[in-house]
């Protein structure tokens, strides 16, 4: 079964597209992937397929009958419409062919994707081809009025070869069709690895980028081609949920690290682009959050359609720059920029909305991140403020990483319905395998939510088990210290090999604390004297409301943060620092500090470093893994 995007074609597609496509979804091998009406640099074919073994195959869908046609040529085809009328257009297969020529120029620019040498340099290192489709007429029907003749029957599918009810019908026959499209080939059959489909899909379709990890490049061509070799896209079921949301409310549940946030950027861009005089909304709990939503968004806003113009755009010393359609705020920012109104009043705006005794700034769309921490007041609220005409919200959560106790579940006096609009995101991309265990081991064995966990089911679901990638790396370190002095001591000389070592920049590393101060000891200035003394350049961004609102990742700073500040960010290198204030004793709901700590622990790409010097309930759990850890690596020395 081959993936398709969107998973379920439009309403709108006529009877022959909607038959090709459940052809092609049923038939087709699981690793193709087929694209129904994809927009490509202002063209939009009906079908493009992308197979390991296939390559990559244009096909234009007709429904054409055989009284529509009235005369046929190589190059026009006039026609007799339904409305009684004639109309002259392109011969079908020159139509496919330009279609898969379009496509074929974007990925050209790749010199990953083409051959280099050889008497076939310039070419694309993979096969390509393109088909026409005819849904209402039979092999039958062509060779009775001799169309074969203006369109040879390597690139013509008739209804009786895509139809699986014709007794005829053979998917062996369809995929043997389908991979001989070709007017080149290759005496040497290219077989596209991961990387190179991710690269197609990369430059064929915007959306799929996660822009807030391209950095633009230097002004030499070849040097910006050759970066692009390490491109990062959406994998398909990120795609497939960003472009096929839909419109009313929609509800994504996900693990740390699944890419909500980026499913949510990449909507508001999709949404943006697709309706310019919208008012599109994006809100989040924490400001730091909402700083790197905005620059996110901006630089998906900003990015070319077409990639290669950067190039351009760098010899000529010009940036991109456009105004859009979509605000960002943290919710509270919101409320006192633009409702001029704190949360506490909040009830009563509620009420005299109801009463028809308030008029508030509409929005066509709406879309919250981290929506667990959202009170449902505020729900209610943001409801009141949606377009009637639209319904267009989305709402994207992992209530793992829920830090405030809500009080009732999320369909319970918010006015929101989700019933049958929701959408689940397992699969965590951001961490290693060896982090994504040690957070879920350290989740399962302290939460109080265990017997909400649940799989499959979307109905009720509360805390959603994560799926790691394969992606390895080390094993978190975990390391108690004498004092609180000799653990910074041990962070910086980890922060300077992995910076002089594995090249790992500054701006990728955080320390979280969960406490900047107690009344014995202030562990932010030892932090901050010691960084300093180490000459290390750094950036503490919750020192105050400004500091949070400067947030800039990309800054060439050590990053030091509170844990809560933290939410929705990732670094490569993470230190958790005095570990024994969790759980801290002044919270009462032990499970926020679960939750915390989980969340510190999940915003590691690759390294995770905690330490401590004192004693708590996690620390002895900590400990605990450590002694495990050292009973573990004893026995495997004994047996080797």
């Amino acid at each position: 079964m081959a993936y398709m995007i969107p998973e379920v074609i439009r309403t709108s597609a006529t009877t022959g597209e909607r038959l090709l496509f459940r052809t092609l979804k049923d038939h087709l091998p699981s690793d193709y992937v087929v694209y129904y009406e994809p927009e490509i640099q202002g063209r939009r074919p009906d079908f493009v397929i992308i197979g390991p073994d296939l390559g990559l195959v244009v096909l234009e869908v007709k429904d054409y009958t055989k009284s529509t046609l009235y005369q046929i040529n190589q190059d026009e085809w006039l026609l007799h419409t339904s409305s009684g009328r004639m109309e002259t257009v392109k011969n079908p297969y020159k139509q496919a062919r330009d279609n898969a020529r379009h496509v074929v120029d974007q990925l050209k620019k790749d010199h990953n994707l083409i051959q280099l040498e050889g008497n076939y340099s310039g070419r694309l290192k993979f096969a390509y081809g393109f088909g026409t489709v005819f849904t209402r007429m039979k092999q039958e029907d062509f060779i009775k009025y001799d169309l074969y003749s203006v369109i040879s029957p390597q690139f013509v599918l008739c209804r009786d070869e895509i139809d699986q009810d014709e007794d005829i019908f053979s998917a062996e026959i369809l995929i043997e069709k389908i991979q001989g499209m070709f007017t080149i080939w290759s005496h040497r059959k290219y077989v596209l690895s991961e990387d190179d489909i991710q690269a197609i899909r990369y430059h064929l379709f915007p959306e799929v980028r996660i822009s807030a990890e391209f950095r633009q490049q230097t002004n030499y061509q070849d040097q910006l081609l050759l970066s692009l070799h390490n491109i990062k896209t959406m994998d398909l079921h990120q795609e497939n949920m960003a472009k096929q949301l839909g419109d009313r409310h929609r509800l994504i549940r996900g693990v740390a690290g699944s890419g909500k946030t980026l499913v949510l950027a990449s909507r508001a861009k999709i949404l943006a682009k697709q309706h310019p005089e919208w008012k599109i909304l994006v809100l989040c709990y924490g400001i730091p959050l909402s700083r790197s939503l905005q620059q996110m968004i901006n630089r998906m806003m900003d990015e070319p359609e077409d990639l290669f113009d950067w190039v351009n755009l760098a010899e000529e010393n010009q940036t991109i720059s456009q105004h859009h359609n979509v605000e960002v705020y943290n919710f509270h920012e919101w409320l006192r920029k633009v409702l001029n109104v704190r949360d506490i009043d909040v009830p009563v705006l509620i009420e005299k909305l109801e009463r028809k005794e308030a008029i508030l700034p509409s929005y066509e769309a709406i879309l919250i991140d981290e929506g667990q921490d959202f009170d449902p007041e505020w729900l209610r609220l943001l409801n009141h403020m949606l377009n009637p005409n639209t319904q267009n919200l989305l709402l994207v959560e992992d209530r793992a990483q829920s830090i405030f106790k809500r009080k009732s579940s999320l369909l319970q006096n918010t006015g929101l319905d989700f019933r049958g609009r929701s959408r689940i995101l397992s699969i965590n991309y951001r961490n290693t395998a060896q982090i994504v265990q040690f957070a879920w081991d350290f989740y399962q064995h302290h939460s109080v939510l265990q017997n909400k966990v649940q799989e499959g089911s979307l109905d009720g679901i509360e805390i959603i088990p994560p799926q790691s990638t394969r992606r390895k790396g080390p094993e978190p370190l975990i390391k108690r210290c004498n004092s609180f002095c000799e653990e910074i001591q041990s962070v910086i000389k980890h922060i300077i090999d992995l910076h002089t070592i594995k090249n790992i920049p500054y701006s990728e590393m955080v320390i979280l604390y969960r406490v900047k101060n107690n009344y014995q000891t202030s562990y932010i200035d030892i932090i901050r004297k010691q960084v300093e003394e180490a000459g290390l350049p750094y950036k503490w961004i919750t020192e105050n409301s400004e500091t949070k609102r400067e947030f800039d990742k990309a800054s060439e700073k050590i990053k030091i943060s509170t844990i809560d500040s933290a939410k929705g960010l990732d670094f490569r290198a993470v230190f958790i620092v005095n570990a024994e204030n969790m759980p801290f004793s002044l919270e009462e709901v032990e499970e926020r500090e679960v939750s915390l700590f989980y969340i510190a622990i999940t915003r590691a790409l690759e390294w995770l470093h905690i330490s401590y010097s004192g004693n708590s309930k996690f620390t002895a759990y900590l400990d605990g893994v450590q002694q495990l850890s050292i009973a573990n690596k004893s026995t495997s020395t004994k047996m080797g």
